[in-house]
């Protein structure tokens, strides 16, 4: 079956920097485009980045352009969310998702806190 799963968050200081990444299993994940999600504390689940299936083109949510990278390595089956300069407002549980056809799937989240 679909697996997603998300290592590396944690507590992080402001200014500092994060590496999230995502496993997967179960289906043809160098066929398919891989998006990160991030939810904080009372809000609705914000969408983040995709990167399609080669990893040659990367979408940001404008807010984020420049702090945020996402990459991939498909023989490994894995998808990284690059963070820099984190921010207090950057706390949150952060999800990796795909979707296959009409069915979405996501990983159990990672949380990620930034505070001094």
């Amino acid at each position: 079956q679909v697996q997603l799963v998300e290592h590396g968050g944690g507590l992080v200081q402001p200014g500092g920097f994060l590496q999230l990444s995502c496993i997967a299993s179960g289906f043809d994940f160098s066929s398919t485009s891989m998006s990160w999600f991030r939810q904080a504390p009372g809000k609705k689940r914000q969408w983040v980045s995709v990167i399609t299936s080669s990893g040659g083109r990367t979408i940001y949510i404008d807010s984020m352009e420049g702090r945020f990278t996402t990459a991939r390595d498909n023989a490994e089956n894995t998808v990284y969310l690059y963070v820099n300069n984190l921010k207090p407002e950057d706390t949150a549980v952060y999800y990796c998702h795909c979707r296959l056809g009409e069915k979405d799937y996501w990983g159990q989240g990672t949380q990620v806190t930034v505070s001094s």
